[in-house]
């Protein structure tokens, strides 16, 4: 019997819910399908793992749940096709394999015309079949270009990606450093002054500066 878990979500336990979720939403099954899988294995009940998903965690990957609608919808049309192809004859589907564009199926219908008004020759067929290969091989070139451009603007984005959380870092960086400079000044001043003045007093009047074009802080005299 399934122990049932009184005690608060933990991130990990968040994280899994959202994973069986998501995973669910994108193979076409059911939500409901989905908590009792999480209940299972966090020994929680469906209906818990249900209200924690509407309460706190779905609105924390509303854009990967849209992906995984997509991607469900993208399966729905890949087996519609499929489908649609094994309705089609053998002798369509053997047409279809070798007609790669409109222009390549007019050539070989022009060519199919030619053969029944002239006697068929082996060179005929050879420059047929040689034509065949050439398409067939400007067709494989053409599905690497397309490839190898797909893989190169992935790494492209995650290269900006990178470069932004450097970049969001440095700014950081330099803005705590910044203060830090700023307090050292401060520091510095003060016990100069108190250095000076032996202890006993503190002067009102506190020091004023100001950043030059470089970046640099310098101080401002009082006149």
């Amino acid at each position: 019997m399934t122990v049932t878990r009184q005690d608060a979500w933990t991130p990990d336990d968040d994280l899994l819910l959202a994973e069986v979720t998501l995973r669910h939403i994108r193979e076409g099954s059911t939500q409901l399908c989905a908590f009792e899988e999480v209940g299972e294995r966090l020994s929680r009940t469906a209906a818990a793992c249900g209200f924690r998903w509407n309460s706190a965690v779905r609105k924390r990957y509303e854009d990967a749940i849209q992906i995984a609608k997509a991607h469900r919808q993208e399966r729905k049309k890949a087996k519609r096709r499929l489908k649609g192809i094994s309705s089609v004859p053998l002798m369509e589907k053997a047409s279809l394999a070798e007609e790669t564009s409109q222009a390549e199926m007019d050539e070989a219908v022009a060519v199919r015309q030619q053969e029944m008004q002239e006697e068929i020759s082996l060179d005929v067929v050879i420059r047929f079949l040689r034509g065949q290969k050439d398409a067939y091989k400007r067709m494989k070139q053409l599905e690497k270009e397309v490839a190898d451009s797909r893989k190169e603007l992935a790494e492209l984005r995650t290269e900006n990606e990178s470069l932004r959380e450097e970049l969001s870092l440095m700014k950081s960086d330099y803005q705590v450093v910044n203060d830090d400079y700023k307090a050292l000044i401060q520091i510095m001043d003060r016990a100069r002054k108190m250095a000076f003045l032996g202890g006993e007093e503190e002067v009102d009047v506190k020091p004023r500066f100001k950043m030059d074009a470089n970046g640099n802080l310098e101080r401002v005299d009082y006149r």
